[in-house]
Protein backbone atom coordinates (compact mmCIF):
# COMPACT_ATOMS: atom_id res chain seq x y z
CA UNK A 1 0.00 0.00 0.00
CA UNK A 2 1.32 3.44 -1.15
CA UNK A 3 1.83 5.81 2.26
CA UNK A 4 2.64 9.49 1.83
CA UNK A 5 2.82 12.94 3.51
CA UNK A 6 2.77 15.98 1.82
CA UNK A 7 3.03 19.74 1.65
CA UNK A 8 2.32 22.21 -0.86
CA UNK A 9 5.32 21.06 -4.17
CA UNK A 10 6.60 18.32 -2.00
CA UNK A 11 5.23 14.90 -1.20
CA UNK A 12 7.01 11.45 0.85
CA UNK A 13 6.04 8.10 -1.06
CA UNK A 14 7.42 5.39 1.26
CA UNK A 15 10.01 6.98 2.49
CA UNK A 16 10.90 8.76 -1.30
CA UNK A 17 10.29 12.55 -1.19
CA UNK A 18 9.47 13.64 -4.77
CA UNK A 19 9.29 17.11 -5.86
CA UNK A 20 6.18 18.27 -7.64
CA UNK A 21 5.36 19.35 -10.81
CA UNK A 22 3.56 22.55 -11.90
CA UNK A 23 0.25 21.84 -12.69
CA UNK A 24 -0.83 23.86 -16.51
CA UNK A 25 -3.49 26.96 -16.08
CA UNK A 26 -5.41 27.74 -19.06
CA UNK A 27 -8.22 29.91 -19.35
CA UNK A 28 -8.84 28.80 -23.23
CA UNK A 29 -12.54 27.66 -23.98
CA UNK A 30 -13.70 25.24 -26.20
CA UNK A 31 -14.95 26.53 -29.47
CA UNK A 32 -16.53 23.65 -31.36
CA UNK A 33 -18.45 20.14 -31.62
CA UNK A 34 -19.85 20.23 -27.86
CA UNK A 35 -20.69 16.09 -28.03
CA UNK A 36 -16.96 15.34 -28.24
CA UNK A 37 -16.26 17.13 -25.32
CA UNK A 38 -19.25 15.35 -23.35
CA UNK A 39 -17.84 11.88 -24.93
CA UNK A 40 -14.32 12.84 -23.25
CA UNK A 41 -16.19 13.75 -20.06
CA UNK A 42 -18.29 10.25 -20.00
CA UNK A 43 -15.34 8.64 -20.42
CA UNK A 44 -14.17 10.12 -17.13
CA UNK A 45 -17.45 9.12 -15.06
CA UNK A 46 -17.11 6.38 -12.83
CA UNK A 47 -21.09 4.78 -11.72
CA UNK A 48 -20.88 2.70 -9.72
CA UNK A 49 -17.93 1.17 -6.50
CA UNK A 50 -16.52 -1.26 -8.85
CA UNK A 51 -16.35 0.82 -11.88
CA UNK A 52 -13.10 2.70 -13.21
CA UNK A 53 -12.76 5.79 -15.76
CA UNK A 54 -11.45 5.16 -18.84
CA UNK A 55 -8.69 6.54 -20.80
CA UNK A 56 -9.50 7.38 -24.05
CA UNK A 57 -7.45 8.34 -27.03
CA UNK A 58 -8.02 11.49 -28.98
CA UNK A 59 -7.32 11.58 -32.59
CA UNK A 60 -7.16 14.26 -35.28
CA UNK A 61 -5.08 16.04 -37.34
CA UNK A 62 -2.52 18.54 -36.07
CA UNK A 63 -3.62 22.28 -34.91
CA UNK A 64 -7.40 21.25 -34.66
CA UNK A 65 -8.12 21.57 -30.63
CA UNK A 66 -6.91 18.26 -29.55
CA UNK A 67 -4.99 19.45 -26.51
CA UNK A 68 -8.22 22.34 -26.13
CA UNK A 69 -10.59 20.05 -25.86
CA UNK A 70 -8.51 18.25 -23.16
CA UNK A 71 -8.16 21.23 -21.20
CA UNK A 72 -11.91 22.42 -21.95
CA UNK A 73 -12.69 18.88 -20.20
CA UNK A 74 -11.06 19.14 -16.90
CA UNK A 75 -11.88 22.68 -16.58
CA UNK A 76 -15.30 21.38 -16.08
CA UNK A 77 -14.51 18.94 -14.01
CA UNK A 78 -12.09 21.41 -11.89
CA UNK A 79 -9.56 19.44 -11.55
CA UNK A 80 -6.30 20.74 -11.92
CA UNK A 81 -4.60 19.74 -15.40
CA UNK A 82 -0.93 18.25 -15.59
CA UNK A 83 0.39 18.07 -19.49
CA UNK A 84 3.15 15.07 -20.50
CA UNK A 85 4.70 16.28 -23.62
CA UNK A 86 5.63 13.02 -25.46
CA UNK A 87 8.87 12.65 -27.72
CA UNK A 88 10.52 10.17 -29.93
CA UNK A 89 13.21 9.69 -27.13
CA UNK A 90 10.89 9.88 -24.17
CA UNK A 91 12.05 7.43 -21.53
CA UNK A 92 9.90 5.83 -18.87
CA UNK A 93 12.00 7.57 -15.82
CA UNK A 94 10.81 11.03 -17.74
CA UNK A 95 7.37 10.07 -17.92
CA UNK A 96 7.70 8.84 -14.03
CA UNK A 97 10.53 9.90 -11.72
CA UNK A 98 13.91 11.56 -12.70
CA UNK A 99 17.20 12.04 -10.50
CA UNK A 100 17.83 15.39 -10.26
CA UNK A 101 21.61 16.26 -8.73
CA UNK A 102 20.40 19.20 -5.90
CA UNK A 103 23.10 21.51 -4.39
CA UNK A 104 25.56 19.53 -2.53
CA UNK A 105 25.89 17.05 -4.48
CA UNK A 106 22.81 15.23 -2.88
CA UNK A 107 19.96 13.42 -5.33
CA UNK A 108 16.35 14.56 -5.38
CA UNK A 109 13.71 12.46 -7.04
CA UNK A 110 11.33 15.23 -9.53
CA UNK A 111 7.79 14.14 -9.81
CA UNK A 112 6.92 14.28 -13.87
CA UNK A 113 3.13 15.69 -14.48
CA UNK A 114 1.69 12.67 -15.00
CA UNK A 115 2.92 11.45 -11.45
CA UNK A 116 1.64 14.45 -10.06
CA UNK A 117 -1.82 13.83 -11.67
CA UNK A 118 -1.81 10.82 -9.90
CA UNK A 119 -0.53 11.65 -6.44
CA UNK A 120 -2.83 15.02 -6.41
CA UNK A 121 -5.73 13.27 -8.04
CA UNK A 122 -5.95 15.34 -10.74
CA UNK A 123 -6.71 15.33 -15.20
CA UNK A 124 -3.29 14.48 -17.03
CA UNK A 125 -3.14 14.50 -20.70
CA UNK A 126 -0.61 12.38 -22.92
CA UNK A 127 -0.06 15.06 -25.76
CA UNK A 128 0.72 13.47 -29.10
CA UNK A 129 1.33 10.11 -27.73
CA UNK A 130 1.86 8.37 -31.04
CA UNK A 131 5.53 9.98 -30.85
CA UNK A 132 6.36 7.87 -27.85
CA UNK A 133 8.15 4.78 -28.12
CA UNK A 134 7.42 1.27 -27.02
CA UNK A 135 9.56 1.03 -24.17
CA UNK A 136 8.37 4.38 -22.30
CA UNK A 137 4.27 2.77 -22.86
CA UNK A 138 5.56 -0.43 -21.58
CA UNK A 139 5.93 1.36 -18.32
CA UNK A 140 2.15 2.92 -18.16
CA UNK A 141 0.80 -0.77 -19.14
CA UNK A 142 0.01 -1.42 -15.69
CA UNK A 143 -1.55 2.44 -15.11
CA UNK A 144 -4.30 1.63 -17.86
CA UNK A 145 -6.06 -1.70 -16.46
CA UNK A 146 -7.30 -1.87 -13.18
CA UNK A 147 -4.09 -1.79 -11.92
CA UNK A 148 -3.87 1.80 -11.77
CA UNK A 149 -0.28 1.74 -11.17
CA UNK A 150 3.36 2.57 -11.78
CA UNK A 151 6.81 1.45 -10.68
CA UNK A 152 9.68 3.68 -10.53
CA UNK A 153 12.87 1.34 -10.80
CA UNK A 154 14.64 4.69 -10.42
CA UNK A 155 13.31 5.31 -7.01
CA UNK A 156 12.22 2.34 -5.66
CA UNK A 157 8.72 2.86 -5.13
CA UNK A 158 5.40 1.90 -6.13
CA UNK A 159 2.44 4.24 -6.97
CA UNK A 160 -1.40 4.20 -6.77
CA UNK A 161 -3.05 6.90 -8.28
CA UNK A 162 -5.46 8.61 -6.22
CA UNK A 163 -9.11 8.02 -7.09
CA UNK A 164 -10.10 10.72 -8.85
CA UNK A 165 -6.99 10.48 -11.30
CA UNK A 166 -7.78 10.92 -15.13
CA UNK A 167 -6.38 10.39 -17.86
CA UNK A 168 -6.50 10.97 -21.73
CA UNK A 169 -4.32 10.80 -24.81
CA UNK A 170 -3.64 13.19 -27.79
CA UNK A 171 -2.38 11.37 -31.47
CA UNK A 172 -1.98 12.89 -34.41
CA UNK A 173 -3.50 11.36 -37.70
CA UNK A 174 0.24 11.73 -39.62
CA UNK A 175 3.13 9.81 -40.70
CA UNK A 176 5.62 11.22 -38.06
CA UNK A 177 4.76 9.03 -35.53
CA UNK A 178 5.17 5.58 -34.36
CA UNK A 179 3.16 2.40 -34.33
CA UNK A 180 1.54 2.65 -30.44
CA UNK A 181 1.62 -1.80 -29.68
CA UNK A 182 -1.82 -3.34 -29.68
CA UNK A 183 -1.52 -4.04 -26.03
CA UNK A 184 -1.34 -0.33 -25.17
CA UNK A 185 -4.30 0.36 -27.59
CA UNK A 186 -6.58 -1.94 -26.20
CA UNK A 187 -5.85 0.10 -22.68
CA UNK A 188 -6.56 3.50 -24.56
CA UNK A 189 -10.35 3.07 -25.72
CA UNK A 190 -12.46 4.32 -26.52
CA UNK A 191 -10.95 6.30 -29.63
CA UNK A 192 -12.92 9.76 -29.97
CA UNK A 193 -12.31 11.50 -33.61
CA UNK A 194 -11.98 15.34 -33.68
CA UNK A 195 -12.59 16.28 -37.18
CA UNK A 196 -12.40 19.90 -39.05
CA UNK A 197 -14.50 22.48 -37.15
CA UNK A 198 -17.74 23.32 -39.22
CA UNK A 199 -17.02 27.31 -40.86
CA UNK A 200 -19.41 28.71 -37.96
CA UNK A 201 -17.04 27.25 -35.52
CA UNK A 202 -13.98 28.10 -37.31
CA UNK A 203 -14.79 31.81 -37.53
CA UNK A 204 -15.13 32.04 -33.73
CA UNK A 205 -12.17 30.36 -33.00
CA UNK A 206 -10.30 32.97 -34.81
CA UNK A 207 -12.62 35.87 -33.14
CA UNK A 208 -11.69 34.10 -30.50
CA UNK A 209 -7.88 34.19 -30.76
CA UNK A 210 -7.70 37.39 -32.35
CA UNK A 211 -10.83 39.36 -31.81
CA UNK A 212 -9.03 42.72 -33.19
CA UNK A 213 -8.93 40.86 -36.62
CA UNK A 214 -10.79 43.19 -39.40
CA UNK A 215 -13.70 40.88 -40.35
CA UNK A 216 -13.32 40.70 -44.17
CA UNK A 217 -9.62 39.47 -43.76
CA UNK A 218 -11.15 36.74 -40.98
CA UNK A 219 -13.85 35.64 -43.59
CA UNK A 220 -10.71 35.50 -46.13
CA UNK A 221 -9.13 33.08 -43.71
CA UNK A 222 -12.03 30.87 -43.14
CA UNK A 223 -13.12 30.76 -46.73
CA UNK A 224 -8.98 29.45 -47.67
CA UNK A 225 -9.64 26.95 -44.63
CA UNK A 226 -13.18 25.53 -44.99
CA UNK A 227 -12.01 25.04 -49.18
CA UNK A 228 -8.89 22.98 -47.57
CA UNK A 229 -10.89 20.80 -45.31
CA UNK A 230 -13.03 19.83 -48.41
CA UNK A 231 -10.37 19.31 -50.84
CA UNK A 232 -8.78 16.84 -47.87
CA UNK A 233 -5.96 19.02 -47.50
CA UNK A 234 -4.68 18.97 -43.57
CA UNK A 235 -4.44 22.92 -43.05
CA UNK A 236 -5.87 23.44 -39.46
CA UNK A 237 -7.47 26.46 -37.59
CA UNK A 238 -4.02 26.84 -36.03
CA UNK A 239 -2.54 27.62 -39.50
CA UNK A 240 -5.43 29.98 -39.95
CA UNK A 241 -4.83 32.21 -36.96
CA UNK A 242 -0.84 31.93 -37.51
CA UNK A 243 -1.54 33.31 -41.04
CA UNK A 244 -3.59 35.82 -39.63
CA UNK A 245 -1.14 37.13 -36.96
CA UNK A 246 1.48 37.87 -39.31
CA UNK A 247 -0.67 39.57 -41.86
CA UNK A 248 -1.98 42.14 -39.25
CA UNK A 249 1.61 42.38 -37.73
CA UNK A 250 3.08 43.60 -41.09
CA UNK A 251 0.00 45.82 -41.54
CA UNK A 252 0.84 47.32 -38.32
CA UNK A 253 4.50 47.43 -38.77
CA UNK A 254 4.24 49.94 -41.35
CA UNK A 255 0.42 51.52 -41.61
CA UNK A 256 1.34 53.24 -45.06
CA UNK A 257 2.56 50.89 -46.57
CA UNK A 258 1.02 50.67 -50.79
CA UNK A 259 0.49 47.13 -49.85
CA UNK A 260 -3.35 46.29 -49.56
CA UNK A 261 -4.98 44.61 -46.92
CA UNK A 262 -5.30 41.40 -49.42
CA UNK A 263 -1.39 41.82 -50.85
CA UNK A 264 -0.55 41.38 -46.90
CA UNK A 265 -2.28 38.08 -46.16
CA UNK A 266 -1.29 36.74 -49.62
CA UNK A 267 2.18 37.27 -48.35
CA UNK A 268 1.30 36.14 -44.89
CA UNK A 269 -0.50 32.63 -46.65
CA UNK A 270 2.55 31.88 -49.04
CA UNK A 271 5.29 32.81 -45.46
CA UNK A 272 3.27 30.68 -42.87
CA UNK A 273 1.89 27.53 -45.13
CA UNK A 274 3.89 27.84 -48.48
CA UNK A 275 3.18 29.22 -51.96
CA UNK A 276 1.52 25.93 -53.66
CA UNK A 277 -1.23 26.71 -51.00
CA UNK A 278 -2.10 30.21 -53.61
CA UNK A 279 -3.65 26.95 -55.11
CA UNK A 280 -5.75 24.57 -53.05
CA UNK A 281 -7.36 22.84 -55.83
CA UNK A 282 -3.70 22.04 -57.90
CA UNK A 283 -2.11 21.44 -54.67
CA UNK A 284 -5.25 18.79 -54.26
CA UNK A 285 -4.53 17.10 -57.50
CA UNK A 286 -0.79 16.42 -57.34
CA UNK A 287 -1.15 15.48 -53.67
CA UNK A 288 -3.90 12.89 -55.13
CA UNK A 289 -1.74 12.06 -57.82
CA UNK A 290 1.31 11.37 -55.88
CA UNK A 291 -0.32 8.88 -53.57
CA UNK A 292 -2.03 7.03 -56.97
CA UNK A 293 1.87 6.66 -58.35
CA UNK A 294 3.09 4.76 -55.57
CA UNK A 295 4.34 2.22 -56.70
CA UNK A 296 2.51 -1.46 -55.99
CA UNK A 297 4.53 -4.60 -54.16
CA UNK A 298 5.47 -6.37 -56.66
CA UNK A 299 4.78 -10.43 -56.36
CA UNK A 300 6.35 -13.35 -57.66
CA UNK A 301 5.18 -13.57 -61.27
CA UNK A 302 6.28 -9.86 -61.62
CA UNK A 303 9.75 -10.93 -61.70
CA UNK A 304 9.70 -13.74 -64.77
CA UNK A 305 6.33 -11.88 -66.76
CA UNK A 306 5.99 -8.71 -67.69
CA UNK A 307 2.85 -7.54 -67.10
CA UNK A 308 1.00 -7.98 -69.98
CA UNK A 309 2.53 -11.32 -70.56
CA UNK A 310 -0.71 -13.89 -71.16
CA UNK A 311 1.34 -16.29 -69.12
CA UNK A 312 1.61 -13.33 -65.61
CA UNK A 313 -0.28 -15.08 -62.91
CA UNK A 314 -2.39 -12.68 -62.34
CA UNK A 315 -4.09 -11.95 -65.77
Amino acid sequence: MTTHKESSRQIEVEGISLRLAQSHVSDQEWIGDREVLLQLLACWLVIADKDLPLCPRVIGQPGIGKTTLAMSAARERKQALYIYQCTADTRPEDLLITPVIAEGGTITYQASPLVTAMLKGGVCLLDEGNRMNEKSWASLAPLLDHRRCVESVIAGIQIKAHPDFRCCVTMNEDASTYEVPDYILSRLQPSLKLEFPTREHELAILQYHLPFAPEDTLLLTVDFLQKAHQLDLSFSVRDGIHLLQYALKRLAQDPSHPMSRDDMWREALIKVVGEEALDLEGLSRQRKRAIGEQALPRGLGDFFFEQDDPLHPDR
